[in-house]
Order: C-alpha cells, then sequence, then structure tokens
C-alpha cells in the first residue's frame, strides 16, 4: 500500500534529519547527547527513534495527500463520488470505526491507500484508474480491505514497530561508530570528529536497510490480515475477484519508486522478497481460496 511507503520515506527523512541535528549540538555547541554510559544512550536513542516513527505517523495524512495529489471529497460532484463516499461510509460503520476522509488521486493504475494517525480520523483514497477500471463489487471489496487495515490500528502498530527498530539503529550505530573512531582514527575523545559523524552515519543507513526488512515482513502479514477482512465486509468472492483484476492488470507495472504505494504491487522471488512490502497477488488469491 501508499501509506507503507510514505511512511517509510517520512521515517528515514526524519531520522535523517535528527541525526544532523545531534552532529550539530554536539560538535557545534558542545552538548553532550547520550554520552553518559550504554543506560544514557539507550534513552537517548529511544527519544529519537520513537520520536521519528511519531512524527511520521503525525505527517502521514498530509504527506498523503501532498505527495499523492489527493482531491478530499466535500461534498460529492458526481454518481460515482457519491457510490464511493456512501460505501466506505457503510464499510467504516461495519468496521465500528469513525467516517474517514474518502479522497481520489489521479493515477491510471488501479490502487487505493489508506492512512492517519488514528482510527477514527483517517484517509481512504482511491485512484482514477480503479474507479474507471474495476467493477464496484470487486472496488467495494478493495475498500473493505483498506478500511481493515485502519480499524486493525496497522498505522500506530507499524509507528510502535518503526520506534523500536529506529531505538536499536541509533544505538549499535553510535557504538560501532565509536568503536571504528578509537580503532581507526585514535580519537582520543570519545564520539566526537567527523570521523565518528560520517561512521555513525554509515551504520545507521546499513543497519536502516535490515530495519526495513523486519517492517516489510511485518507490513507482508498484515496485507493477509487485511484480504481477510475485506472479503469479511464485502465478501470472499469480491475480495479474490478484485485481486484477480489486479493480478491481470500488471501488464503496465507502477513506477520503482511507487510500487510499494497501492495494493497493485505486483510480485518478485529470491533476495528481492525481503525488501516486498506485499506478498505476490497469487499467495493472497491462494490463502483466500484455502480460507473457504
Amino acid at each position: 500500500m501508499k501509506r507503507i511507503f510514505l511512511f517509510i520515506v517520512t521515517n528515514l527523512a526524519v531520522m535523517a534529519l535528527l541525526g544532523v541535528v545531534v552532529f550539530v549540538l554536539e560538535q557545534v555547541f558542545g552538548v553532550r547527547l547520550g554520552q553518559g554510559g550504554l543506560g544514557s544512550l539507550l534513552v537517548f536513542a529511544a527519544v529519537f527513534g520513537f520520536g521519528g516513527a511519531l512524527i511520521s505517523l503525525a505527517l502521514s495524512k498530509w504527506t498523503a495527500k501532498r505527495m499523492m495529489g489527493v482531491r478530499v471529497i466535500a461534498p460529492p460532484q458526481s454518481d460515482t463520488e457519491n457510490w464511493l463516499v456512501n460505501t466506505v461510509k457503510r464499510l467504516a460503520d461495519q468496521a465500528h470505526i469513525g467516517m474517514p476522509e474518502v479522497g481520489i488521486f489521479e493515477a491510471d493504475e488501479m490502487n487505493a491507500f489508506a492512512t492517519g494517525a488514528r482510527r477514527n480520523a483517517a484517509l481512504v483514497a482511491v485512484s482514477t484508474g480503479l474507479l474507471r477500471s474495476m467493477p464496484r463489487p470487486q472496488a467495494e471489496a478493495v475498500m473493505g480491505h483498506e478500511i481493515t487495515h485502519v480499524a486493525n490500528g496497522d498505522m500506530v502498530t507499524m509507528t510502535l514497530l518503526q520506534g523500536v527498530l529506529n531505538t536499536f539503529v541509533i544505538f549499535l550505530a553510535r557504538i560501532i561508530g565509536g568503536i571504528v573512531d578509537r580503532a581507526i582514527f585514535k580519537s582520543d575523545r570519545e564520539g566526537s570528529g567527523i570521523g565518528y559523524f560520517l561512521i555513525t552515519m554509515v551504520a545507521q543507513l546499513v543497519l536502516g536497510v535490515f530495519a526495513g526488512i523486519i517492517v516489510n515482513w511485518y507490513s507482508r502479514q498484515r496485507e493477509f490480515r487485511a484480504d481477510r477482512g475485506g472479503a469479511n465486509l464485502a465478501g470472499t468472492a469480491n475480495m479474490i475477484g478484485a485481486l484477480e483484476v489486479l493480478k491481470r492488470s500488471q501488464g503496465q507495472p507502477m513506477p520503482p519508486q511507487l510500487q510499494a504505494f497501492g495494493i497493485n504491487t505486483g510480485g518478485s522471488g529470491g533476495f528481492a522478497r525481503l525488501f516486498m512490502s506485499h506478498p505476490p497477488l497469487d499467495e493472497r488469491i491462494a490463502a483466500l481460496q484455502s480460507a473457504t
């Protein structure tokens, strides 16, 4: 889904900015952060690690609207928009969540996403391609999939997971930076100098890649749960049908930088599978079929 890409990109940007801020505070202003032993460093890492994830969560809906050019429907201007708003409202009532904002974004690909910091104040958006090309019963199942993500509190769970991983990335990166700085650059002052900063930033990026593998593994498990939720809300046959329509539409995949965005994300195997935010559509269809 698009929310995964948006959340991860925002989180990485915030983490990078916080890293620069820490360097300026320590090297320019002489403020010593996390230098009181491992316990102090862990507290420091947790504050900045969860801070980055929480800021990403708070900005998720705003980021999605700006990056994807989402036009919020208020009020509906056509029969299609009226159907979309009413469908989301009915599904939200079935899932016992507050009515989300409903929006449309311009894209030929059939896609949809949901995001937001709170389950009762979310955003659900669909592409013009989905509204044009997917039959309404299957489109309703896609909306049910997105509503399930909101009802399950997936964005909050993602934030907590990302916060924990950020904490250990910051913690271990600074330890690695200190060790390399002393061993190679022969620094006589712990945690100082451009060498320490560069090694720490490189270690943070490398560890961040491994953290991303864990995040994407969790994301794949969520997609199976959201598919089951969409099936419960709109019918198993319609959810399977929606995934089959998306599978047939993959002759023209989204650009690489957008493939983690939507429900139509394609498939991959081998090493690349570790970085997939979604399971292959064949696996998702098989999972629903085996549950019937």
